[in-house]
């Protein structure tokens, strides 16, 4: 094998932090390691760049989800009809296709793109370094998009501040530039376009082979299309040597479902389920479900607590991250400063473990602490999914996403709508440069 190859190819290959993220995922969804404990150590160390390497960790991958689950107080599958029987449901809503939804859906991308370009500088960076950052830039609390433009080389290399960062400076920027937050709402709203409401899962596996570049996904997506070339059809490719599958690639996939049925949580979250399916399993799923369904109903309400509890209502009241997040609505109930809400999630999951940051649940818990802290001020509530790390352009887009969509495009702040240009850049095969506005218009076309 050639190592040289194999480092800049690092992502199609098992290595030490996916087994450390394996161990991570078995402890947590109650799978007894015990007789593979000492695996596990000896494969967090070993050299992964060889072809016997990489067959020893593909074959352990095979061998622990064979391993029995311990008795646990938890529900979680990942067939639809058994996730539909664990959930509590709610009614649709009454809505008419108006220009109070054209404004609303207009809203939502808007918010969803500038959240995540506000969070995109700062994804995987610890919470010191985002704070830190924006205090020395007079931007805290945040009013416009990070600065970066005469800001000294010491603090960019101590916050460890990508150099892409300049070009979606608020000093410099004249549009959004690609992100795989922003590819996946294009892309669902290419498919579905071309399959319609009767949209399968793998109608969406092929939209990616056709038309998302395999460099432009990580993670759980990575292995799925890995896994579509290999001729596995969902959900084998979710579950398939797949040490990212509760991580939250899914959740930010969830917008076109939600966008396409305003007023419809269930059917939203059934198309998210079909999404999800593809590259996650259990709580990775339940993740998308639940953004979907969140955005169905922020088309229609605006009580904040009201669309989390909607979005709630389509996953199992039994899983890890439907406990999670009942756990940070508690916490708000219970007077808590966001200060000490973050602190909270912070003391439960690890910055400096990939796991950590990038799971579902932790930035799940960090998006309803955004929403419920947030005071439904643009401003105030995308710096909140920001401040705390973590996977940050993904919980910028999310909560932007929902208050823009509560928001309507017209009362959205000009500081973080302007700068934008209705311009997205993506890596989606013909739509490498698109009119926001004009995405805009196609999807209210569409919508029954």
């Amino acid at each position: 094998m050639n190592k040289d190859w194999a480092i800049r190819n690092t992502w199609t290959f098992i290595d030490n932090a996916d087994m450390t993220c394996e161990k991570k995922n078995c402890i947590e969804e109650g799978r007894d390691i015990s007789s593979v404990e000492n695996l596990f150590d000896e494969y967090e160390k070993i050299d992964v760049f060889s072809e016997e390497s990489q067959k020893k960790l593909r074959n352990f991958l095979d061998i622990i989800q064979t391993l029995p689950m311990k008795d646990i107080e938890l529900c979680e599958p990942s067939n639809y009809e058994e996730i539909t029987a664990e959930t509590k449901g709610c009614n649709d809503f009454s809505i008419e296709k108006n220009e109070e939804l054209k404004n609303r859906i207009h809203g939502s991308m808007l918010g969803r793109v500038a959240g995540c370009i506000f969070g995109k500088p700062f994804e995987g960076r610890r919470k010191w370094q985002v704070e830190k950052y924006l205090r020395e830039t007079n931007n805290f609390p945040a009013t416009h998009y990070i600065s970066y433009k005469n800001v000294s080389k010491e603090l960019i290399e101590e916050c460890t501040i990508p150099e892409y960062t300049g070009e979606i400076c608020h000093e410099h920027m004249v549009k959004a530039i690609a992100d795989d937050d922003l590819n996946y709402p294009i892309l669902n709203l290419l498919a579905y376009k071309t399959y319609g409401e009767n949209i399968t899962s793998c109608d969406i596996a092929s939209m990616w082979l056709g038309h998302l570049p395999f460099y432009a996904i990580a993670t759980a997506e990575r292995v799925a299309y890995l896994n579509f070339v290999k001729l596995m059809e969902p959900p084998k490719s979710a579950s398939y040597q797949n040490p990212y599958r509760e991580f939250i690639g899914a959740q930010i996939r969830a917008d076109l479902w939600g966008w396409i049925c305003p007023g419809k949580p269930k059917k939203a979250a059934e198309y998210a389920f079909k999404d999800a399916s593809i590259s996650h399993i259990k709580n990775g799923i339940y993740g998308e479900m639940w953004v979907a369904a969140m955005i169905a109903g922020a088309l229609v309400t605006d009580n904040m607590k009201e669309i989390i509890e909607i979005g709630l209502s389509q996953i199992p009241e039994k899983s890890r991250i439907y406990k999670g997040i009942t756990h940070i609505i508690s916490l708000f109930n219970e007077g808590k400063t966001f200060a000490e809400v973050v602190d909270d999630i912070h003391s439960r999951w690890d910055e400096n473990m990939f796991h950590g940051w990038c799971h579902v649940i932790s930035n799940a818990e960090i998006v309803t602490a955004a929403l419920l802290w947030g005071d439904k001020d643009f401003s105030k509530t995308i710096e909140c999914s920001v401040l705390p790390g973590f996977d940050t352009d993904c919980n910028g887009a999310t909560v932007g996403s929902i208050l823009g969509a509560v928001l309507g495009a017209k009362s959205l702040p000009n500081a973080w709508i302007s700068p934008i240009n209705d311009t997205l850049e993506t890596a989606i095969a013909g739509y490498n440069n698109v009119k926001i506005s004009e995405m805009s218009e196609l999807l209210f076309s569409l919508i029954k």
